[in-house]
């Protein structure tokens, strides 16, 4: 994706979010990466002991169920937790977690917490600033080998999930992004490619997450060819991204029918930069991706060929080459346009991934940085919206035609 800067499209209609989602995501945030942090330190401890026997030979040192469940007081509400049980057959040693000693009832620093959950967690300095953060700075025991362990677990549920079977999905439409990071990676030409996909159920889902070379046209066809080879093998009906992804020449290869929509963020951002910032604000593209029909929008786009090709040419050529993919949202359901003209599912998501990611210091593996940003999205991912109008998705499935929006025959019949 170039590094144009992205205007946003205002909508009316978009409603408002949801005042303590962000609330609730670092809640379940903060779970989960207890439970995580926890099961390593426990894991780390069996370990030190593997060794140690028994007279009459049985493991000395072995896991014994769970303590019961506590409640913490954070700085995001209330946090339930289950810390292992570990059991001594000699009765001489004696497990006590580090990170959530039995006397803690609530964080020493509440205000420190977001950070944890939102810029920390890649490197291994990193976390365990962000485990001392939540204990205090004399908090014991945050080994190298138990921050290790934590972000080893990640990878591999990262890992599982780049191989799930995905013979019974159905997705109706895509969104496809490359993105980079405010971190030195391995190879400065690395970044993550991201799909989204909209089931038939309306419900958004992360359907891909891989590492990629300068957003290249073999990397994206690998990617597509993982998800057939998987089992996707029904077409996605559109996909919708920016224009300058080597997506665009892999898609056909792999996904023959699948129609292509250019994000109009995007390509918003991409014709005001070859404008004079006198100009900008009289360049009104959103009459264009706003029209009710797409006559209108062809009338509204032509306009603003013929009002700037004398003067800024380049402006002119930079929207008119996307001319049908700009527009191929208007074969679709109304109720859908919303998402269906920009990359918003995506773009959302991570400008608050690449704000907690920006502040990784040093060289990031790829492994490190791909399981950090998976944990972040698929916690993301519970919050996304539905589709509007999800009645409609078994109609685009069926094959129903739509002109302007709006079901073909049932024009026909109203005329």
């Amino acid at each position: 994706m170039h590094e144009d800067k992205v205007i946003p499209l205002k909508n009316p209609g978009t409603p408002a979010p949801v005042a303590d989602a962000l609330t609730e995501l670092a809640r379940e945030g903060a779970q989960r990466m207890l439970a995580a942090a926890i099961e390593a330190e426990v894991a780390a401890f069996l370990e030190r002991f593997k060794d140690e026997k028994t007279a009459d030979g049985r493991q000395r040192v072995v896991r014994n169920g769970h303590l019961p469940t506590r409640s913490i007081q954070t700085g995001v509400g209330a946090v339930e937790v289950t810390v292992p049980r570990v059991r001594d057959r000699a009765k001489t040693i004696r497990f006590t977690s580090a990170i959530l000693p039995p006397y803690l009832r609530r964080t020493k620093s509440l205000e420190d917490l977001l950070p944890w959950l939102y810029l920390k967690g890649v490197s291994t300095g990193d976390f365990q600033e962000a485990l001392t953060a939540l204990l205090g700075q004399e908090a014991p025991g945050l080994s190298a080998s138990t921050i290790s362990r934590l972000k080893e677990t990640w990878k591999d549920e990262h890992q599982r999930w780049s191989r799930r079977d995905l013979s019974n999905r159905r997705y109706v439409y895509l969104w496809v992004d490359g993105l980079h990071f405010g971190v030195r990676l391995e190879d400065a030409a690395q970044c993550i490619l991201v799909v989204i996909g909209a089931t038939a159920d309306g419900r958004k889902e992360l359907l891909a997450l891989a590492d990629g070379y300068r957003e290249s046209e073999a990397s994206w066809r690998e990617v597509l060819l993982d998800l057939k080879a998987r089992g996707l093998t029904v077409n996605p009906h559109l996909a919708t991204g920016d224009g300058a992804l080597g997506f665009w020449k892999a898609l056909p290869q792999v996904y023959g029918t699948t129609r292509g929509q250019r994000c109009w963020v995007h390509k918003t951002a991409n014709v005001l930069n070859k404008l004079p910032k006198s100009q900008q604000p009289k360049a009104a593209l959103h009459e264009i991706w706003m029209a009710a029909t797409r006559p209108e929008a062809e009338k509204a786009f032509d306009h603003f060929l013929t009002g700037y090709r004398p003067k800024y040419p380049k402006a002119v050529a930079c929207l008119e080459k996307d001319r049908e993919a700009l527009l191929a949202f208007y074969a679709f359901p109304a109720e859908h346009w919303i998402h269906l003209r920009t990359t918003n599912p995506i773009e959302s998501t991570f400008a608050t991934v690449r704000l907690r990611t920006a502040k990784t210091r040093g060289c990031v593996s790829r492994g490190s940085i791909l399981a950090m940003v998976f944990m972040l999205v698929k916690s993301a991912e519970r919050h996304w919206r539905k589709l509007n109008g999800i009645p409609r998705l078994a109609q685009v499935i069926e094959g129903v035609v739509f002109k302007d929006g709006v079901q073909e025959d049932v024009e026909k019949v109203a005329a």
